[in-house]
């Protein structure tokens, strides 16, 4: 019997824990918004580690152990990667559009000028000029580590996963001390609301890619990955490499432009 070369996926329990936690996420952070209790929160964001840790051991196994990553499966995971990454543009896009519809045209409700009455913008040369200079690092580190795996240099993958990891975190903690001096909150005007929502999505993706890198990183140190055969190193490079032109974009217009 001819085996298939392509890989035919078991039924798998993953797809309804993370559908549930992301459930239970939303309903916590609109319990935390509204009646400052955590519970639900809490459940959603353990459900979805669980999640996490429990698909990502069923794919390392699939892949590193069982054999089922043949040269078909590899395709169509990479654009897979490509499609998704596609529609994290056009997600971010929107956001960019809501930016630039309110502060080209500053309506008179807000004062006709922009930033808004009453609201003092970040500096764009401090703390945003400095998490701008560790991303743009740290696609220089990831990078370092993609070109080490593909010449067989495992020590070298090592040191870039985990420099780029660490920086990955150092820009989150900034980021959430940048949030904690802002003038201003999520409901101050349509430029409240546009630069939380825009930087903290961002800021989202910064913590999973790390996660993603991290995750690497273990699967380098175990040598699940081969000079060849590393897609799963390759999608979080270009994961982090979109999180790095993104935030070129939201520098320049929400920190620099808007200032």
């Amino acid at each position: 019997m001819k085996r298939n070369s392509f890989h035919l996926v078991e039924f798998s329990p993953w797809p309804l824990t993370g559908s549930m936690g992301a459930l239970f996420l939303m309903l916590g952070l609109i319990g935390w918004f509204h009646l400052e209790t955590y519970k639900l929160l809490l459940i959603g964001l353990l459900l979805i580690l669980f999640t996490m840790f429990q698909w990502w051991r069923d794919v390392i196994r699939e892949s590193t152990y069982q054999g089922f990553h043949t040269i078909e499966v590899s395709k169509g995971l990479r654009w897979g990667m490509i499609l998704f990454i596609t529609s994290e543009v056009l997600f971010f896009f929107a956001f960019f559009w809501a930016y630039f519809h309110s502060s080209l045209v500053p309506s008179l409700e807000i004062g006709l000028c922009w930033p808004p009455v009453g609201v003092y913008s970040l500096d764009p040369f401090s703390v945003p000029l400095l998490n701008t200079g560790v991303l743009l690092f740290s696609g220089i580190t990831v990078t370092w580590a993609h070109h080490s795996l593909m010449e067989g240099n495992w020590l070298g993958g090592m040191q870039g996963l985990f420099c780029t990891f660490s920086l990955g975190i150092y820009f989150t903690f900034l980021q959430a001390g940048e949030y904690f001096e802002t003038f201003f909150s999520i409901a101050d005007s349509v430029y409240g609301s546009t630069f939380f929502v825009a930087t903290g999505f961002h800021g989202l993706h910064v913590l999973i890619g790390s996660i993603f890198l991290f995750v690497c990183f273990m699967r380098v140190v175990f040598y699940h990955f081969s000079i060849g055969h590393h897609f799963g190193f390759e999608a979080a490079a270009w994961y982090w490499h979109f999180v790095d032109v993104v935030w070129l974009f939201l520098y320049l217009s929400i920190y620099w432009w808007g200032y």
